[in-house]
């Protein structure tokens, strides 16, 4: 079982010099706790998220850090130039010695792909092919592919991955029939459904896993993202976890309601209230011992090897944040990290 840290990198109170200083003080102690793998969300024109150039965050932490794993979740491949794209990712894995975890995706928002003149209907298209073109150029000396968005003849390849023959991929997940696809690609997925949500999901990787013949100890890693706050006392977790949760929410949101738009993936759709998140087992607040039981409940619900998890959201100040993060190694992490499923 691991454990992993999942930022939104939402916009709270504190100016942005504030959060950015603030925030890599807070890697650095997820680095020291031993987490397995940061990852951060791409968001653009929206306070969802202040890192809507991931490369640029990513080598910070780079430098900041020394074991932790970390990478976006993901890269919205519909906006970037795959041949730009593929010679940042290749620098970031060198740069960190091979510590790079590779999210790629094609974004959940059309409004944000349309501020950047992409269309929506087209998205899907682009970011299967930007991904060919990553995944080749990476795997050759001399790239040439002709495509229907991107054309390339005899490029020399100067840039490598540190890690061959690329970092491991990582892709967010909703629905059991892109499944299939990740097991074939061995690619690590997350999701933010509930428990029960997932388990149908999980059971078909390790279905199609095992009917790969492949080591089951090697089976990629399978996730939940979830809020947690953790205190001395259930009271005080909450208050703290109630504030983050509705900031937070209100940014999550933000964007839609401008737009009069309905997020086109219900299973996105957040609680109202943090009491309703904790309710549908999408997030916690409270002592060491409660946090403990919901999380183990959470791996063996969604037939889980892997836990991100969300310390630092909405207004959550950074000491709140780290004072969090204390209880949670001290009393909680040992634990979950020698967490067996238990059906």
């Amino acid at each position: 079982m691991r454990l992993g840290v999942f930022d939104h990198m939402d916009r709270g109170q504190a100016p942005l010099d504030q959060l950015f200083a603030d925030r890599l003080r807070l890697i650095e102690a997820y680095d020291r706790a031993g987490f397995y793998g940061y990852h951060v969300a791409e968001h653009h024109a929206t306070p969802l998220g202040v890192a809507p150039s991931p490369g640029v965050w990513l080598a910070a932490i780079a430098q900041r850090t020394t074991r932790l794993r970390f990478g976006a979740l993901v890269y919205l491949l519909p906006l970037y130039h795959p041949l730009k794209l593929l010679e940042e990712i290749c620098m970031l894995d060198q740069i960190s010695r091979g510590r790079l975890l590779l999210g790629v995706g094609r974004g959940i928002s059309p409004i944000e792909l349309r501020y950047y003149g992409v269309d929506p209907a087209e998205a899907s298209a682009m970011y299967q092919e930007a991904l060919e073109v990553i995944l080749r150029g990476m795997a050759c000396k001399e790239l040439t592919f002709e495509g229907r968005y991107y054309r390339y003849h005899q490029v020399p390849m100067e840039m490598e991955p540190f890690q061959k023959p690329h970092p491991p991929l990582w892709y967010g997940i909703g629905r059991e029939d892109a499944v299939p696809w990740a097991a074939q690609h061995r690619v690590n997925i997350v999701g933010n459904v509930t428990g029960a949500k997932m388990r149908p999901l999980t059971d078909r990787y390790r279905v199609e896993w095992a009917a790969m013949k492949e080591d089951p100890q090697q089976l990629p890693l399978m996730g939940l993202g979830r809020h947690v706050v953790v205190a001395e006392t259930e009271r005080e977790a909450l208050a703290v976890a109630r504030r983050g949760y509705d900031k937070w929410r209100h940014s999550f949101l933000l964007l839609w309601r401008k737009h009069n738009m309905q997020l086109p993936n219900p299973n996105a759709l957040f609680s109202d209230t943090f009491e309703e998140a904790e309710a549908e087992g999408r997030a916690v607040a409270g002592t060491p011992d409660k946090v403990r039981a919901f999380l183990q409940r959470q791996i063996d619900d969604g037939g889980l090897n892997y836990l991100p998890c969300r310390f630092a959201f909405g207004d959550i100040e950074p000491d709140e944040a780290l004072h969090s993060l204390d209880l949670f190694t001290g009393h909680v992490m040992s634990d979950l990290h020698e967490a067996k499923l238990e059906n």
